[in-house]
């Protein structure tokens, strides 16, 4: 799946009622909000499970050069660092980048596992924040204790249960 597409799930209260990309979603909005001007809609992101706002104002194409991609900040080391970092092949940035990039595939795993329990607790948080066993089910969402966690949310509604199950094990926003 392309990393720039983002992935949406649309509720009516407890009720998931579209999942996909920003345009699927937007349609569902819409004719939702059309059929029933009442409804409690809310979109969340999958990738960090936070509530999002639609823009459902056609835009415009962009004019000029697509962006590189390429971005400038600043990184604060020791001279000690700086030196090593100089003495590297390709020099300092090439360097950096190849320190990060060995770091990301190494802590992959990781990095992904607290994302999923992030993302999952965000959204448990948006909607589900006052349901019984709440603060019992986020202590096991964050001791990554998945039977614990589906144990304690049972109660809770079935498309909310799911859709929080669904963060956790990752299968949400790689649209599984």
């Amino acid at each position: 799946m392309d990393e720039d597409i983002r992935r949406l799930v649309l509720f009516d209260g407890s009720y998931r009622i579209a999942t996909g990309t920003e345009a699927v979603v937007s349609a569902a909005f819409q004719t939702a909000l059309s059929t029933s001007p009442q409804a409690a809609l809310r979109v969340f992101d999958l990738q960090t499970g936070r509530a999002v706002d639609l823009d459902l104002q056609p835009t415009p194409p962009k004019r000029g050069r697509p962006r590189l991609g390429v971005a400038a900040r600043e990184v604060t080391l020791l001279p000690r660092h700086w030196d090593w970092l100089a003495a590297q092949p390709g020099g300092a940035s090439a360097a950096l980048r190849r320190l990060v990039e060995q770091a990301r595939k190494t802590g992959a795993d990781d990095d992904a596992r607290r994302r999923r329990t992030d993302a999952a607790y965000g959204f448990m948080v948006e909607m589900a924040g006052d349901a019984p066993d709440f603060e019992e089910a986020s202590r096991a969402l964050f001791a990554a204790d998945r039977e614990r966690l589906a144990a304690l949310i049972a109660p809770w509604p079935t498309d909310i249960r799911a859709q929080i199950l669904e963060l956790f094990d990752g299968e949400a926003a790689s649209g599984e």
